[in-house]
């Protein structure tokens, strides 16, 4: 036995669910940006951001603190 407030709530819950469902599928409505152009500006965006990361770390010249393990040579001691 469902209560009835619990019933009114479902049922009315599957015609809300049925209403949206059936309304974003209107074969007529128009494309916006997003539907367009997202994925190729998302493409482009990404391509850019690689690019620009790979001619940053090869050939810009920044010294990107290598370990300084067998590079560094002691200095000599003054004896005085």
């Amino acid at each position: 036995m469902m209560f009835p407030l619990a019933k009114w709530a479902l049922l009315n819950g599957l015609k809300r669910q049925t209403i949206q469902c059936c309304s974003k599928t209107n074969p007529y409505e128009i494309p916006n940006f997003h539907d367009k152009y997202g994925n190729t500006v998302l493409a482009s965006g990404a391509i850019f951001c690689v690019v620009t990361w790979v001619f940053l770390t090869t050939q810009v010249g920044i010294l990107w603190n290598p370990s300084p393990v067998a590079q560094a040579t002691p200095k000599e001691w003054k004896n005085k």
